[in-house]
């Protein structure tokens, strides 16, 4: 029973299952050294040593990254390589017998997204990413394309930090479409789309809105005075043209009851590569 016992236990240690999804590669331990010295293998693959001699063997690699037991003749040792990289190796019973494993890692990704996917002209982005190497110091590239472009233009050249991961700040200011690349991979493309800035603001006894964007004019355009039912449905009340600064000065007449307004810009006054947007909210008390 003792020997029966400790034949199992020694095919538990001996024998690592390879997952169902990679290949095996068979190495032979013989007289002569491994055979053969040197295989090529896909990251997730598994190396089986198999002790064809009739002496014992033993297999280590240089770097530590695996170790077999002590293999009788006919004993056979798996490791599954989920590294790329070039594993060196030796007989630890017979030094000058060497081999080598080279595994080729999966292609190379890397993911890409933006922190808000809808802001107001003005406002910032934070780009991140990581690389699948997961390593410190790679560059990657990335592109934009603003509203209007046909192609990706170069917006910036980052480092990766720990993990592989990048960051970068940018500042739309119209709908655009962002990309990164590294070595042969391109990420997904993630999009920002981008409202005007709407300001409403007290002047006075009166009030004054301005519309704008970063190199944009919405001179002529017209934007709705805009108030809240008791509902809490928002209701036009006026129609304002903006002046050449994209900005109007207007009164707005005092109710029985107090009445909270806003300005609303509709999407097709907004123009092509903006969405709608809409001021903050004034409180008028009642008169």
């Amino acid at each position: 029973m003792r020997t029966l016992v400790s034949a199992l236990v020694a095919g538990a240690i001996l024998a690592v299952a390879s997952p169902a999804d990679g290949a095996t590669v068979t190495v032979r331990i013989v007289r002569a050294g491994f055979s053969p010295a040197a295989v090529t293998i896909n990251f997730g693959d598994t190396v089986v040593w198999r002790n064809a001699d009739t002496v014992n063997h033993q297999v280590v690699a240089d770097s530590g990254a695996f170790a077999s037991p002590i293999l009788r003749p006919g004993q056979t040792y798996s490791f599954t390589f989920r590294t790329a990289g070039t594993f060196r190796y030796r007989d630890a019973l017979e030094p000058s017998e060497r081999g080598r494993v080279v595994v080729r890692g999966p292609p190379p990704t890397l993911s890409l997204a933006a922190s808000q996917a809808i802001l107001v002209a003005g406002q910032t982005v934070t780009l991140t990413g990581v690389v699948s190497t997961r390593q410190a110091g790679e560059t990657v590239t990335l592109y934009h394309a603003p509203y209007g472009q046909t192609s990706l233009i170069q917006l910036a050249v980052v480092l990766t930090g720990s993990g592989g991961a990048f960051t970068y700040v940018t500042t739309p200011s119209i709908f655009t479409s962002y990309e990164a690349r590294w070595r042969s991979a391109m990420s997904a493309q993630v999009t920002v789309q981008v409202k005007p800035k709407v300001t409403f603001l007290p002047r006075g006894r009166r009030f004054y809105t301005q519309v704008s964007a970063p190199g944009a004019s919405f001179s002529r355009r017209f934007v709705y005075l805009q108030r809240r039912s008791p509902l809490g449905q928002w209701v036009s009340v006026r129609k304002l043209v903006l002046g050449p600064r994209s900005g109007r000065i207007f009164s707005i007449p005092r109710l029985r009851v107090a009445a909270v307004y806003r300005i609303f810009l509709t999407v097709n006054q907004a123009g092509p590569g903006y969405l709608d947007s809409q001021s903050g909210t004034q409180r008028l008390r009642r008169r």
